[in-house]
């Protein structure tokens, strides 16, 4: 029922800033990816994930729009699944939002190795997050390496995603807290050697 929505909210611009392309339901979905990150069971995952595809079937009812195939529709629990057919919002990279909004490109332009990463380095971070973000404003003759917890991309995926490098801040078999804990001086170790490594290449 959208009667009570507010007579200006579709003369708003809206903007969904999302870290993921994720899908609504299905494999790719916000219940098959998220659910077992927040406790979901497999048995939870089936319900959201029929729950959401009800949302769907409820919006494209009401607004016409079928959100089922829109990349990004899965991020913040399918919120964007209900913002965009409702009040014409529009989904968009959040890190490529703060990257216009704070000049990255103009900021890299002079560089010749870049660290970036983010918590876990995996196929998740490919998807429209900051690292993604840093390679895309990188100039082509710059090196951009990922420094994460944890890196589960095999060597080709980190070289095909436009990366020459990814490393864990890890020295050796560590658990999340001691990781959390020592953050500060294993990047700080962890950069050292990736640009000791840098300059002993560029002689």
């Amino acid at each position: 029922d959208t009667a009570h929505l507010h007579p200006r909210s579709r003369e708003v611009r809206w903007r969904i800033a999302v870290d993921v392309d994720n899908l609504l339901c299905g494999p790719r979905g916000a219940a098959a990816v998220f659910g077992p990150q927040k406790g979901a069971t497999p048995d939870d995952v089936a319900v959201l994930d029929h729950g959401l595809a009800h949302l769907a079937a409820v919006v494209r009812a009401v607004s016409g729009v079928d959100m089922l195939e829109v990349p990004g529709a899965g991020a913040a629990g399918g919120l964007p699944a209900v913002l965009v057919p409702l009040l014409g919002a529009e989904i968009v990279p959040g890190s490529a939002l703060v990257a216009d909004a704070v000049g990255l490109a103009g900021a890299l332009a002079d560089a010749d190795l870049v660290l970036t990463g983010e918590g876990s380095f995996d196929s998740q971070s490919l998807g429209g997050k900051v690292v993604q973000a840093v390679v895309e404003n990188a100039p082509a003759s710059c090196a951009v390496v990922a420094v994460a917890g944890r890196v589960q991309l095999t060597a080709a995926q980190v070289q095909d995603a436009g990366l020459a490098g990814a490393f864990s801040i890890a020295t050796g078999p560590m658990v999340l807290d001691e990781l959390i804990r020592d953050a500060g001086m294993l990047m700080e170790d962890a950069a050292a050697q990736v640009y000791g490594v840098f300059a002993a290449g560029r002689g």
